[in-house]
């Protein structure tokens, strides 16, 4: 499947995958951390830490390892969970220690999961403040990190018991 991105709004991108799996198996590689670990980031990257609280105001913290010894970490706060159609969050750059770096966006995503024929549609909307800032993330090319993230979530459907 083809990953779908909108950039029309001016701060929003929005994403749409479609997967050949139940909407409930793809509720659960986004909300368990023994799923997540396993697909989360780009083609390269590992997820060595993974802490996920997934309740209504629970936190997930993530590190991703890179190349060359890169690493780069977040701190989502849930916000709303409405199992297995909708989940709301906030995304934020973190430090190794989980706090929060003030100098990068906040995302504030909404994921929503529809089934129709065998087939889960997966749609993101991933709103900033400004303008500005989604520039910013797009700038960091983020769109091949997320098609990158989708095509190992895809494989790991594939591999996962």
């Amino acid at each position: 499947m083809k990953t779908e991105f909108d950039k029309s709004s001016e701060r929003e991108i929005h994403i749409t995958r479609s997967f050949k799996a139940p909407r409930e198996r793809l509720w659960e590689m986004y909300t368990r951390a023994e799923h997540l670990k396993h697909w989360w980031g780009p083609e390269g990257w590992t997820l060595p830490v993974c802490e996920l609280d997934f309740r209504l105001g629970g936190v997930w913290f993530y590190c991703m390892a890179g190349p060359d010894d890169m690493t780069s970490c977040g701190k989502a706060t849930y916000l709303e969970i409405d199992a297995p159609r909708r989940l709301v969050y906030t995304d934020e750059f973190a430090d190794a220690d989980g706090e929060v770096m003030d100098s990068f966006p906040v995302a504030h995503i909404t994921v929503e999961f529809s089934e129709e024929n065998a087939l889960t549609t997966v749609r993101s909307v991933i709103r900033y403040d400004t303008k500005e800032q989604r520039d910013a993330i797009i700038e960091m090319d983020a769109e091949a990190g997320i098609d990158q993230t989708f095509n190992r979530l895809e494989a790991y459907l594939g591999s996962a018991v």
